[in-house]
């Protein structure tokens, strides 16, 4: 069962970073007026590196239970709880609750808790 949760963790953690790059695309970037057009390609950059982040990160937990090592399983739970929990944390605090990011995320910190 903690191999489950773990891999739904990642899954999620993937699915919700391909819904932030599509609904980037769609929703953010063909409305905003950003200008200069090169801090429009920063954010840009950022927005998506954030997205390949969460991949990579949703690969690890993904993967973690196959390693057949505890201290990988470990370290990698350990070092992504906190940084999808303050993700979570920051999206809540910034929308008042307003952006199902929060939720998403929220999830991801759950399921690789009870995966552990």
């Amino acid at each position: 069962m903690r191999d489950l949760l773990l891999q739904a963790a990642g899954a999620v953690a993937i699915l919700g970073a391909l819904v932030h790059a599509v609904i980037g695309e769609r929703r953010v970037f063909t409305r905003a007026r950003i200008e200069p057009p090169r801090l429009r390609l920063l954010i840009w950059l950022v927005w998506q590196a954030f997205t390949l982040a969460w991949i990579a990160c949703g690969v690890l937990l993904f993967a973690a239970p196959w390693m057949g090592s505890e201290p990988a399983r470990h370290w990698i739970v350990a070092t992504l709880v906190p940084v999808f929990a303050f993700a979570a944390f920051a999206n809540a605090f910034a929308s008042r609750g307003r952006h199902f990011g929060w939720m998403i995320l929220g999830a991801v910190v759950g399921m690789a808790v009870a995966g552990y």
